[in-house]
């Protein structure tokens, strides 16, 4: 069991390997069409060139791969070729039920161990070639989408209109009190159901009138993915390879908004990471509120700039959540070892 746990996490940095690439082609192109088309006030980011319109299709279509491809390949990494196929199908069915990388990582462990009981059933001699390429992938597939639909889902939408409510109610409180826990909720998952309750909601207070909630939710937006930029910068031997190239990617996807850049390094050290970003984006939505800082978008990161209110204390409420986020992960990493995704296949 103990040397089970250890592998756990070489399963989870084989899905991550095969992700990172296409959190930075959806990333990068998707920061580089709003970039170069820009935010307006009340309506966000408005792409309108048909240059810039299909780059950022591209980008979409390449994140909208990310949460399969991580499940797929965790669910390869214990299985074999046998997992990918319903590792991705559980991916899929985990994006398409909002439950973001969190949901995606628990498919893969479900489709990859499901996969690997099913492989070691005796069967007679005449069955053994179908099994790879029908039998497991049908079987698997079935458990796991059954679960995520019918186990997973159904939670999911009731603590999404819990949270929404409990949002409702704290804004009529204190307004730091309700920019740490949105800061908190948009670091969580990076994207995920509980990131889009905080982002809806502060989307939903412009149009009441209301630009100081969305202040502090456009200032936690960008602080995981900067952070981790940073991180890698300030301790490069404290990540991989990959995850320095990743951070270059997390830098630009910070400057433009996109959450997601965080990712990669969540999913393969969620323990030290998610902490790290959560405080970071808390402590900056924190001093976004207590600087007054509004913003007219529904968007967020450093792009939305000119249309925000008290442009200085958001840049301080940013610099600050960026610096903590840096510092607290480094403090928690330890100095890698590094492995390439043969060796941890190889070792697995």
């Amino acid at each position: 069991m103990k040397d089970e746990l250890k592998q756990m996490r070489q399963y989870l940095m084989t899905g991550v390997s095969y992700m990172i690439p296409i959190v930075v082609i959806g990333g990068v192109l998707i920061a580089a069409a709003i970039a170069l088309s820009g935010v307006e006030a009340g309506k966000g980011a408005v792409v309108t060139n048909p240059i810039y319109k299909n780059m950022l299709e591209i980008g979409v279509a390449a994140f909208s791969m990310m949460v399969p491809v991580l499940a797929g390949f965790i669910a390869y990494g214990i299985a074999d070729r046998p997992g990918i196929a319903p590792g991705l199908v559980g991916g899929v069915l985990a994006a398409s039920l909002k439950t973001g990388f969190l949901g995606g990582i628990v498919a893969g462990f479900l489709a990859g161990y499901t996969a690997r009981w099913i492989k070691s059933w005796p069967v007679p001699i005449n069955l053994r070639p179908i099994m790879p390429i029908f039998v497991i992938p049908l079987l698997t597939s079935l458990v796991v989408g059954g679960l995520m639909i019918y186990v997973i889902g159904t939670p999911i939408a009731g603590l999404m209109e819990t949270m929404t409510n409990g949002l409702k109610a704290m804004s009529q409180g204190s307004a730091v009190g309700l920019a740490i826990v949105m800061g908190a909720m948009i670091a969580f998952d990076m994207g995920g159901p509980i990131n889009k309750v905080a982002f809806l909601f502060g989307a939903a207070m412009i149009g009441e009138g209301v630009y100081t909630i969305m202040g502090p939710v456009a200032v936690a937006i960008c602080v995981p993915p900067l952070g981790m930029g940073l991180a890698t910068l300030l301790a490069p031997k404290k990540y991989s390879e990959m995850e320095r190239e990743a951070g270059y990617g997390a830098l630009a996807m910070g400057m433009i908004g996109i959450t997601e850049g965080a990712i990669p390094f969540a999913a393969g050290d969620p323990l030290r990471v998610i902490p790290s970003i959560v405080v970071g984006s808390s402590v900056g939505a924190a001093i976004a509120a207590l600087g007054n800082v509004g913003d007219h978008a529904p968007h967020g990161g450093p792009i939305v700039l000119p249309v925000v209110d008290n442009p200085l204390m958001f840049i301080v409420a940013v610099l600050a959540g960026v610096v903590v986020t840096a510092l607290l992960v480094n403090l928690l990493k330890k100095t890698l070892v590094e492995q390439t995704e043969e060796d941890w296949r190889a070792s697995a």
